[in-house]
């Protein structure tokens, strides 16, 4: 017989107390903990270890049978970029990004999209009708994905067994719920053991699952911290649901990159792939603008043309504002520290903005230059020219650093057109500017920038 338990269990973080907390010790939040019952099974073998329900044994790693295993290539080459090249058999896949976003019709068009394959959508949010209506509306029929509407665990895993997909979706786990635990769906034991079931049944089967998960108010994935651990990757859905771009970034990968983002944009259709981001990251304008800055930034091993915008008036309040959208804020300040005392501009009595266009955060230090450039711009109110782009970055005493791959950067902003790249002395070691059209200029400090740049 199952032995069950009262386990209290953490909402916001999935921490676990014997009894009812106020404040909770692992994340700080009050009034989170609520009571859930645990069946807890008698284990399959003794203590002693003499019973034979134990079917595996150590191996040691030349025993171990490998065998090659191809990824299954979908139609869509910005989800394969970010999956490190296709779907591995026998992985999980989760999800997650804002209500709203785009999750569920990414999927749904993938399921539809993939000739050949069976495929079963299993959804607990929406009914067959609703996905009908949906499916009509972005992708053409496919009599190979099958529809479930279900929520119950137990019967997901039944037609999965039954039907033999080579590929499963569930949307979403959070609405899952298995007779093992007695609590709502979405709780934390709920997902916990929702999570593990079909996580055996993907290892078992090598069927790979591609499982959506929502996010709380913070941002991050509702659920146990575990859940992130289970899976095999993790894709982030990001962007504004009322801006038409879409970014899916890659948080956590076991077979590739986990610096990867691919780029949609939300069409009555569904989702367009953006094949060349520059194309919505560089604004179209006719006239010299002051304050913007273009910079060559790598993603993964994906090349990119961004602009830095920024904004630099007197504070009128008293207290100057320091404000980044899509940038760090303190390395902000310490590019404002290094332009005061190194050239000479005071930032201390001005207001200072700054956003990266199309709604992407970057971390690539490479964009220092080109903040640096569009914050002088922004002072002096003098534009840079709108075929002027940057690579490099900057330090503390002013010296402008390498980065890597920089003959990627500069080829990228050759095929786009621009005239001019700025990047660091120290990475001309070893590279041919003869093979370019492009005029490249070597800097070794920020006071060179100015001079030759305005």
């Amino acid at each position: 017989m199952a032995k069950s338990r009262t386990v209290f269990f953490c909402q916001n973080c999935g921490a676990q107390s014997a009894k009812w907390i106020g404040k909770c010790p692992a994340c700080g939040e009050w009034n989170t903990y609520v009571e859930e019952v645990i069946r807890k099974e008698e284990p399959a073998y003794a203590v002693s270890g003499k019973s034979a329900a134990v079917t595996t044994k150590p191996l040691t790693v030349s025993e171990i049978q490998y065998q090659q295993f191809e990824r299954l290539l979908t139609p869509d080459g910005e989800l394969n970029r970010v999956l490190g090249g296709g779907i591995v058999p026998g992985s999980l896949v989760m999800i997650a990004g804002d209500p709203g976003i785009g999750k569920s019709t990414l999927l749904l068009q993938l399921a539809l999209n993939l000739r050949g394959k069976k495929v079963l959508y299993v959804s607990g949010e929406e009914s067959a009708q609703q996905i009908r209506m949906r499916a009509e509306r972005i992708a053409k029929p496919n009599d190979a994905c099958f529809i479930l509407p279900e929520t119950q665990l137990d019967s997901v895993l039944y037609h999965a067994n039954a039907l033999q997909p080579d590929l499963v979706v569930i949307d979403s786990i959070q609405t899952l719920q298995t007779a093992n635990v007695d609590s709502a769906p979405g709780s934390i034991s709920q997902i916990r053991e929702c999570a593990s079931e079909v996580l055996r049944y993907a290892k078992d089967t090598g069927t790979p699952v591609f499982m959506i998960g929502h996010i709380n108010k913070e941002g991050s994935i509702a659920g146990p911290k575990v859940l992130e651990h289970m899976v095999d990757t993790v894709l982030q859905f990001e962007g504004d649901r009322h801006n038409v771009y879409r970014i899916l970034r890659t948080l956590k990968n076991r077979f590739g990159s986990a610096s990867e983002l691919g780029i949609y944009e939300m069409q009555g259709s569904g989702l367009r792939e953006v094949s060349n981001p520059s194309e919505i990251l560089i604004t179209q304008r006719d006239e010299q603008l002051s304050g913007i800055g273009i910079a060559v930034v790598l993603e993964g091993v994906r090349p990119m043309l961004i602009e830095a915008q920024a904004l630099v008036t007197p504070a009128v309040y008293g207290t100057p504002q320091r404000t980044a959208t899509g940038f760090d804020l303190r390395r902000l300040a310490m590019l404002l520290a290094v332009l005061d005392k190194r050239c000479g501009y005071h930032f201390g009595t001005k207001d200072v903005f700054l956003n990266i266009a199309g709604g992407i955060r970057v971390e690539d230090p490479a964009i220092d230059l080109a903040i640096v450039s569009a914050l002088i711009s922004s002072f002096e109110d003098v534009p840079v020219k709108h075929n002027f782009c940057f690579a490099a970055e900057v330090g503390l005493s002013g010296e402008v650093r390498a980065v890597n791959r920089i003959e990627q950067r500069i080829a990228e902003a050759d095929k786009l057109g621009f005239e001019k790249i700025f990047i660091s002395r120290y990475n001309s070691k070893g590279l041919d500017t003869k093979r370019y059209k492009i005029d490249i200029v070597q800097l070794t400090k920020v006071e060179e920038l100015i001079k030759k740049l305005f």
